[in-house]
């Protein structure tokens, strides 16, 4: 029973972050002009239209495993939904490169808001009187845990994540073209990078500001 509510109470918090996520990347999109996530149906919150098979099932298990395997007492759960459909180029047409960098940092945002306002509740259900508040509890630990990473991470400046993406059309607007030159050419090695940073120790290093921000948020 407490395996069953551990993880139910993780996979529901996993799906609202990655969701949430990507649904708020087509919002600011649409916002700006652009209906590209709406006419693909991908605004809805419906997990089947946003769950992708490796990003969010495979891939998540896999590092689990292999954290635990290593011997990691706490492992960085970590993954992705299909990433919903801009038109980045009707966006930077209606709102400018800003409004490309609004897009950029939508998802983020969104997990940062998320993360604080489950901190804020989380003490409601502390300690547990019953099975729905050990839930409820744990629901709220884990929306703070998930989206911090999931922020943190999508906040890196390697390509194709967010911060990346950001960072690439905040130096166009500056008119700084050899910063957007230079992400447009490793742009095709950055899954490749993100691999190596996730499976080797350079993961610890990384994520040092998401445990320390965690930490905070979760010590009121």
């Amino acid at each position: 029973m407490e395996y069953l509510i551990k993880y139910s109470a993780l996979i529901l918090a996993f799906l609202i972050a990655i969701i949430g996520h990507e649904i708020m990347h087509g919002l600011v999109a649409k916002y700006y002009g652009d209906d590209t996530a709406s006419r693909a149906g991908r605004l809805s919150i419906n997990p089947l239209k946003h769950i992708d098979p490796f990003g969010s099932v495979i891939f998540p298990i896999l590092l689990y495993v292999s954290q635990k395997i290593a011997g990691v007492e706490n492992p960085i759960i970590f993954g992705w939904a299909k990433p919903v459909p801009v038109n980045i180029f009707k966006v930077i047409e209606n709102g400018g490169y800003l409004a490309a960098v609004a897009v950029s940092l939508a998802g983020i945002t969104y997990n940062l808001v998320v993360a604080i306002i489950a901190a804020s509740v989380i003490d409601f259900f502390y300690p547990p009187h019953s099975i729905f508040s050990l839930f409820l509890f744990l629901f709220f630990y884990y929306l703070v845990v998930v989206n911090v990473i999931l922020a943190v991470f999508n906040a890196l400046p390697i390509p194709p994540l967010d911060g990346a993406n950001a960072l690439k059309y905040l130096a166009l607007h500056f008119k700084l073209n050899e910063i957007a030159k230079f992400y447009n050419k490793i742009e095709q090695y950055g899954m490749l990078i993100l691999l190596i940073i996730l499976f080797t120790p350079l993961a610890d290093y990384i994520f040092i500001p998401a445990q320390k921000l965690i930490s905070w948020l979760l010590s009121f």
